[in-house]
C-alpha cells in the first residue's frame, strides 16, 4: 500500500471562505466517489493556530506505484489539483506501509 499525504499552504491574502478555496474543497471532497484506485480518502482543514501549520490536509492510499501513478493522472485529480494552484502551494510524501488486511 502506498500513502498520499498533501499539505497545503493558502497564499498570503487568501482566506477559507474565498469561494475560489470552498470550490477547491468540493472537488477534493468529491474524489474519493470519482476515483476508483483510492483505497482510503479524507481531507480537512487544519484545527490548530501554530506559525508551523498548514491550512488543509489530504490523507489517502491507493495499492501501489501504479494505482498512484493512474490516480495523480486522473482528469478529476487533474482538475481539482489545478484549481489550488491559483491560491495555495502545498508539500506531499508518498510512501509505502503494509496493507492493513493482509493482502
Amino acid at each position: 500500500m502506498i500513502r498520499h499525504l498533501v499539505l497545503f499552504k493558502l497564499n498570503e491574502g487568501v482566506s477559507r471562505d474565498d469561494e475560489r478555496v470552498q470550490a477547491g474543497v468540493r472537488a477534493f471532497e468529491a474524489l474519493k466517489d470519482e476515483i476508483p484506485e483510492l483505497t482510503f480518502w479524507e481531507c480537512a482543514w487544519n484545527i490548530t493556530d501554530r506559525p508551523i501549520a498548514y491550512d488543509f490536509a489530504i490523507n489517502s492510499a491507493v495499492a501501489d506505484t501504479d494505482a498512484l501513478k493512474r490516480y495523480l493522472e486522473h482528469p478529476a485529480h487533474q482538475a481539482a489539483a489545478g484549481q489550488w494552484r491559483a491560491f495555495a502551494t502545498w508539500v506531499i510524501a508518498d510512501y509505502e506501509f503494509p496493507d492493513p488486511a493482509g493482502a
